[in-house]
């Protein structure tokens, strides 16, 4: 698999499409309902007493309505239960059951398949390379209470980057009605010239529903338009309108300052070095967004 030289030179993507890694490969190898909010969640909670969902909630580096979801599905699915909570009889508090106990050592084996397929392509220099990187970054954001095999997985730190780095960019953008997702499109569509949503989707590692919503979503903002390919009147090209020519500067520019900001631990050296050790996660060990001997210019 490679990457468009414009993506792979996008930081934001890069960590996008390392967390979508993430969530795909446990989404395939969880439980249903299973995801690594759950798994967290039932780590953190370990053989320690009962903990309110705001510790819990800081514990996996998670917002409340995430961790209200997450719980509720432990809940439902006898992994978790609530119970008084000892300095609150007013509020509840969560606790493990044993069939959580037994089901986190379970989850924990898959867990280590994904985190071993997702750095499967890096030396085990550059394993540590990378760890370390995200750790000097995501570390000083985790609460005290964050579980040590959390802070020694790659895959959650991934995670927690993503979502800090999402906020970052989703905030800047905002203004614009554009989505941190968007830009890949932006930045495929300059690159390629008109293409097929097939190709995009190929392009951009989603579903070919996904980028539909993408599309549409481009479309009404007057960014892109759908128009039938003058040699196939059976396929439909997006093509990147004057407003979509203009926004992109824009959105790549506020993106890049979001992700300098999130980065501010980590010297420029560093984040390139981590930009070109993720490309590397993504594509599965290349270690370039081109195809060998194509050229590496945007």
């Amino acid at each position: 698999m490679t990457l468009l030289p414009a993506l792979a030179d996008s930081l934001g993507h890069v960590v996008w499409r390392a967390a979508a890694r993430v969530t795909s490969a446990l989404a395939d190898t969880l439980p249903p309902g299973g995801d690594i909010h759950a798994y967290a969640v039932l780590v953190a909670l370990a053989d320690e007493p009962p903990r309110s969902q705001q510790w819990l909630a800081d514990a996996v580096a998670t917002s409340r309505t995430t961790l209200t979801r997450v719980a509720g599905q432990l809940v439902a699915d006898g992994l978790v239960e609530r119970v008084r909570n000892a300095d609150d009889r007013r509020a509840y508090a969560l606790t493990r059951t044993p069939a959580g106990a037994t089901a986190v050592t379970s989850w924990a084996r898959h867990v280590a398949v994904v985190e071993d397929s997702l750095v499967a392509g890096l030396t085990d220099a550059e394993r540590v390379e990378l760890h370390s990187l995200l750790v000097a970054q995501v570390g000083q954001d985790l609460a005290e209470e964050t579980p040590t095999p959390l802070l020694a997985s790659t895959a959650f730190l991934v995670i927690r980057l993503h979502a800090r780095l999402h906020a970052e960019v989703a905030a800047d953008l905002g203004e614009l009605d554009v989505e941190p997702r968007h830009l890949g499109t932006f930045l495929v569509l300059r690159r390629t010239g008109p293409v097929a949503q097939a190709e995009l989707a190929r392009h951009l590692g989603i579903s070919g529903p996904s980028v539909v919503e993408i599309v549409d979503q481009l479309e009404r903002r007057g960014a892109l338009e759908r128009r039938r390919s003058t040699t196939d009147r059976r396929t439909q090209l997006l093509h990147l309108l004057p407003l979509g020519e203009e926004l992109l500067p824009t959105v790549h520019g506020r993106a890049d300052a979001a992700a300098d900001r999130v980065l501010g631990r980590l010297s420029v050296v560093q984040r390139d070095r981590l930009r070109r050790l993720l490309v590397r996660v993504v594509t599965g060990g290349s270690p370039s967004g081109s195809p060998s001997g194509s050229p590496s210019g945007s």
